[in-house]
């Protein structure tokens, strides 16, 4: 409707609206006027202006309180710049501190070599046996995708990880019994590594998902820099106060006050402020709680058997398992046989997490458009000759090449250890890229699990190899048989090289088949997904209803 008077004791209430020309100078009031054009109708006008207007489209001013302002583009990136603000505190932190978590396990390492004396295999053991709840990665990543709690499904699941962590650190902090006796330093290890689990699994799941939602591909690669930031600064800063205060416990401790910081992190942060997919309420039929892990289990397998998926899960899965790693026994002939201090293992982990800084830099600028297959077979090869860089270290090698010890363990002993590293980049990009929407959590947090197994497996393999080889605290007599040993079963894994997409154009061309699968088994089952929870009707039902 068209009114023909505007009041004239306030003209910024409306009583009646009339056909005018727009104000030459910007109006000051806080209503902004939409203007729009309209065709004259005569029968719609109750005072005609006495100004004839000539021209079929006139200009007409409407005024009304209940038209929000036209400021949605500008809202919605403000939204995003607000939510890509909170995303970074959240995660940059996050895995800044999963990489610092490396400061109080070189405490850790050196209560339970020097005052708790445990044999070698022993230790190694321990390290890998503390492993075991990452080893249900999959299981927090379908909890993840499955089930919200609160209307979200990664933040509070950070929460609930980072909680468990600072209870476990902080028993060994403040309560000495903790740390004196093996089965509670085991329990505590157990349940630090436990929520470490699910923080790591939420976290990875976020990243994917918010890179698939804005398309933004390598988020992982910003993931790798923290934590060889977090990394650097806590190796460096381990074997310092290791050194200067002799105290394990209070590494512990400061450890325990920043996951008390990404607690109240997390706890600030809402999950519907990053612009993911929230639960809805309404028009959902909801399903059982094993139901709905059930048909996740069933996303999971399906995504796993593509062949696009399976190749490259079981080359880096094998390609780590079947190494044996005497980490263990090296680190006590380090410390044992060639005396170096604190300062100098925590430095040399420092020189490691710089160099996997700059690789990861480098692969993030340059080297992600090298084939994946030749770079990843570079990779392996650098790999296993890296390892032999240990002989050098345990023949003495260095000193008839007028290198100090310390000098040597300082530039080369965490090389191996950051290649390794290094390797699992490509392919946690091309897992994120490929998974399934909705199966964000679940196949990352697969990936992660099983290069924790394979890990373990090699760990184990390697502690079955010390102990057949014969090397103890007293004796490394047989060290350098376990070291080529190593050496010949690193470059074993080049002859499947084939598993690997040889680039990423053809990983693109499998990643939109396996879409194609995957719709036309929605289309059969008749497939609707709100947020997390999936309705299931059949095809027919769909057709009689239209």
């Amino acid at each position: 409707m068209i009114y023909s008077l505007i009041s004239s004791r306030n003209p910024l209430i409306p009583n009646n609206l009339t056909i005018q020309k727009p104000p030459s100078k910007p109006s000051l009031s806080p209503l902004r006027p939409i203007h729009c054009c309209l065709p004259q109708n005569p029968k719609n006008i109750v005072n005609k202006p006495s100004r004839p207007h000539t021209h079929p489209l006139n200009r007409v001013i409407i005024t009304l309180n209940q038209v929000p302002p036209n400021n949605t583009k500008e809202k919605k990136v403000y939204d995003e710049r607000r939510g890509s603000q909170e995303m970074l505190v959240l995660c940059g932190f996050g895995y800044w501190v999963q990489g610092f978590r490396c400061f109080p396990w070189l405490a850790l390492n050196f209560h339970m070599a020097h005052n708790l004396n445990l044999h070698p295999s022993t230790l190694q053991l321990v390290q890998n046996s503390g492993n075991l709840p990452m080893v249900a990665k999959p299981l927090y990543g379908v909890l993840s995708d499955a089930l919200y709690i609160g209307g979200a499904h990664r933040i509070p699941y950070i929460s609930i990880g980072v909680l468990l962590q600072v209870l476990s650190w902080g028993l060994l902090a403040l309560i000495p019994v903790a740390g004196e006796a093996l089965p509670s330093l085991m329990a505590c290890v157990l349940l630090s590594n436990f929520g470490a689990s699910i923080t790591e699994v939420a976290k990875d799941a976020l990243i994917a998902e918010y890179g698939q939602k804005n398309k933004i591909n390598g988020l992982q690669s910003y993931a790798f820099m923290g934590l060889a930031a977090g990394g650097i600064l806590g190796n460096f800063l381990g074997g310092f106060f290791l050194l200067k205060t002799q105290q394990p416990k209070f590494l512990f401790l400061v450890f325990t006050a920043l996951l008390s910081l990404q607690l109240a992190i997390s706890l600030a942060t809402r999950e519907d402020s990053l612009g993911l997919p929230q639960l809805s309420n309404l028009n959902l039929v909801r399903k059982s709680i094993s139901g709905s892990i059930r048909k996740q289990y069933s996303d999971l397998m399906m995504a796993i058997s593509e062949e696009s998926i399976c190749g490259p899960l079981t080359w880096i899965v094998a390609s780590i398992s079947m190494v044996p790693i005497l980490s263990g026994s090296i680190f006590c002939y380090q410390t044992q046989c060639l005396n170096l201090d604190p300062s100098i293992i925590g430095m040399s982990r420092v020189t490691g997490q710089l160099m996997l800084l700059s690789m990861t830099v480098l692969y993030d600028r340059f080297w992600k458009n090298i084939p994946m297959r030749k770079l990843i077979g570079t990779v392996q090869i650098l790999y296993a000759s890296s390892l032999l860089l240990d002989l050098f270290l345990v023949k003495q090698i260095n000193l008839k090449l007028q290198i100090p010890n310390e000098v040597f363990a300082l530039c080369f002993s965490g090389l191996a250890e950051t290649i390794a590293q290094f390797k699992l980049l490509p392919f946690q990009v091309l897992f994120a890229s490929l998974a399934p929407p909705g199966c964000e959590g679940s196949l990352t947090s697969f990936l992660a699990s099983a290069l924790c197994l394979s890990s373990m497996v090699s760990g184990f393999l390697g502690v079955g190899l010390a102990s057949l080889l014969g090397i103890t605290y007293a004796d490394y007599s047989s060290l350098p048989v376990g070291i080529g040993i190593q050496f010949l079963a690193a470059l074993m894994p080049l002859w499947w090289l084939f598993q690997v997409p040889s680039s990423q154009t053809v990983t693109e061309k499998e990643k939109k088949r396996g879409r194609s699968k995957r719709t036309r088994r929605n289309r059969r089952v008749g497939r609707v997904v709100f947020g997390s929870v999936c309705v299931y009707r059949r095809e027919r039902e769909s057709e009689a209803r239209r």
